[in-house]
Formats: structure tokens, C-alpha cells, sequence
């Protein structure tokens, strides 16, 4: 199992990154997509999912600004965030959940400068 994350970067504040999450070796429609982020010195946390059926659900702190969709076709989770903030700097992690299973991607920078 792989999960591949990228689209990782260093932007301003108050503009947009999309991070992507390629899925191989897993029954990709199957699962449940999250994206999680780790900020410097702080704990995991997640930030937004999207069910195997395509329901969306997001952390208080990003409604409105973040995006996540998917393509089971491609076997692609994305995460569209727009009007970052710096404190929103961290390391973002794709995962895939179902029950039973749990699986993890490395991970990618995104630095919100101020």
C-alpha cells in the first residue's frame, strides 16, 4: 500500500494550495480519505475526510476555505485550501481508513509565510 502525497509548498498568506494524494494497492473506492496535518512541535490533527460515498466532512477551523473531493477513477484524494494562514503551516498527511485498516502517506510541507 502506498499513499503518495504532494502539492506541498511555501505560499502567503491568504492564498491557495491543492494538495493531491495518489492511492496504489489498495481497493481505493473502498475507503475512506483523510487528510491530517501536524504543525511544528504539536500533535496530529485532522483536518477533513471524505467517505467512500463521497460525503465531505471538515475540522471547525477550515469549513468554508478547504475543499476535499476525490476521483476513484484515478485513485486521487485532493485537498483545495484556500485563504491559508500561517498557523495553518504544517506537515499534511494523506490517509485511508475502512474498518480494520488504516494506512498512511509520508506527508507534505505546506509553510504559510505572514
Amino acid at each position: 500500500v502506498q499513499l503518495q502525497a504532494s502539492g506541498g509548498g511555501l505560499v502567503q498568506t491568504g492564498e491557495s494550495l491543492r494538495l493531491s494524494c495518489k492511492a496504489s494497492g489498495i481497493v481505493f473506492s473502498m475507503y475512506d480519505m483523510n487528510w491530517y496535518r501536524q504543525p511544528p512541535g504539536k500533535e496530529r490533527e485532522w483536518v477533513a475526510g471524505i467517505t467512500s460515498g463521497g460525503s465531505a466532512h471538515y475540522v471547525d477551523a477550515v469549513k468554508g476555505r478547504f475543499t476535499v473531493s476525490r476521483d476513484n477513477v484515478r485513485r486521487m484524494t485532493y485537498l483545495q485550501m484556500d485563504r491559508l494562514k500561517p498557523e495553518e503551516t504544517a506537515v499534511y498527511y494523506c490517509n485511508a481508513q475502512r474498518s480494520g485498516a488504516d494506512f498512511w502517506g509520508r506527508g507534505t510541507q505546506v509553510t504559510v509565510s505572514s
